[in-house]
C-alpha cells in the first residue's frame, strides 16, 4: 500500500524538485556574475533549503543534530557516510556558515540545472574516477583552497553510496590528501541515517514517510598521525549509523 501511495506523491515531489533546480539556476547565474561569490553562496543555501522542503510532499523530513560549537574562521574537513543524493542538501544548509565544498564526480559538472553551475563556480572540485592522477590533483587543489580561504571540504570516503544503509569500508586516499594539504583543518565526522530509504524502490517511486537524520560528532583535531586519525574518523562515523533489523 505504501509503495502504491508513493507513485503519485513521487510525481509531485520530482516535479517540485526539478522546478527548484530550474528556478534557482538563473538566480545563481545572476548572483555569481553580478554580485560575486557571497551572493552565489547565499543563493545555493536557499536552493538546498527549498529542496529539503520538497520532501514534505513525500511525508519525509530532515533532522540535523549539531550539539557542538564548531569554530568559524578555520578550515573544516567534513567526513560522512554516503547513502543517496539526499545527503547533500542538509549538509549544505546545516553547515552553510562554513562554506561547504564537495568532491564530486565529473559527470555532475555538466547539464544539471543549478547543481552543475554551483559545482563549477562555487569552489567544489570534479574528479574523473577513470583518471586517478586527475582525481588526486583535484583533491589536493581542494585541500589547499580550504586552507587558504578557511572554508570546508565535504568528502564521502566510501566512494559510492550505500543502497541499504550498510556502511562501506572507507577509501582513505582522498581524505588523507585533504588532511595533508589542509593541516589546520578541523575534522568534523557526520553520520547519516535513512537517506537511502528515499531510493529504496530505485529512482522511482521515492520512498515515503522517512526521517533523514544527520548527526554531527565532536570535531577531531588533525594531529598529523594519519593512520590513527583515519581509523578514528571511520569508527566515529560508523558508530552513528543505525541499521534496520
Amino acid at each position: 500500500m505504501q509503495k502504491i501511495l508513493a507513485y503519485p506523491l513521487s510525481i509531485l515531489y520530482q516535479l517540485a524538485f526539478g522546478l527548484c533546480l530550474l528556478i534557482f539556476h538563473p538566480l545563481q547565474w545572476v548572483a555569481f556574475h553580478v554580485f560575486g561569490y557571497n551572493a552565489l553562496k547565499k543563493t545555493v543555501s536557499l536552493l538546498n533549503l527549498s529542496l529539503m522542503r520538497c520532501s514534505y510532499i513525500l511525508g519525509s523530513y530532515y533532522t540535523f543534530n549539531n550539539p557542538h560549537q564548531i569554530p568559524e574562521g578555520r578550515p573544516l574537513i567534513i567526513v560522512a557516510n554516503h547513502q543517496s543524493m539526499h545527503d547533500i542538501p542538509p549538509i549544505i544548509w546545516g553547515m552553510r556558515k562554513y562554506h561547504p565544498k564537495f568532491v564530486s564526480k565529473i559527470e555532475l559538472g555538466k547539464n544539471i540545472p543549478s547543481v552543475s553551475f554551483n559545482l563549477v563556480h562555487g569552489g567544489s572540485v570534479l574528479i574523473d574516477r577513470n583518471d586517478g592522477k586527475q582525481a588526486l590533483g583535484q583533491i589536493v587543489k581542494l585541500g589547499k583552497y580550504i586552507e587558504d580561504h578557511n572554508r570546508s571540504a565535504v568528502i564521502f570516503p566510501e566512494g559510492t553510496r550505500s543502497r541499504t544503509g550498510e556502511p562501506k569500508k572507507f577509501q582513505t586516499t582522498g581524505l588523507k590528501l585533504l588532511m595533508k594539504n589542509a593541516p589546520s583543518a578541523l575534522i568534523v565526522p557526520i553520520s547519516i541515517n535513512n537517506s537511502w530509504k528515499m531510493l529504496r524502490y530505485g529512482k522511482f517511486p521515492n520512498g515515503i514517510g522517512n526521517n533523514i537524520t544527520l548527526d554531527v560528532h565532536k570535531p577531531i583535531e588533525n594531529t598529523g598521525d594519519f593512520e590513527q586519525l583515519l581509523n578514528q574518523i571511520e569508527n566515529t562515523v560508523t558508530s552513528g549509523i543505525i541499521l534496520d533489523k
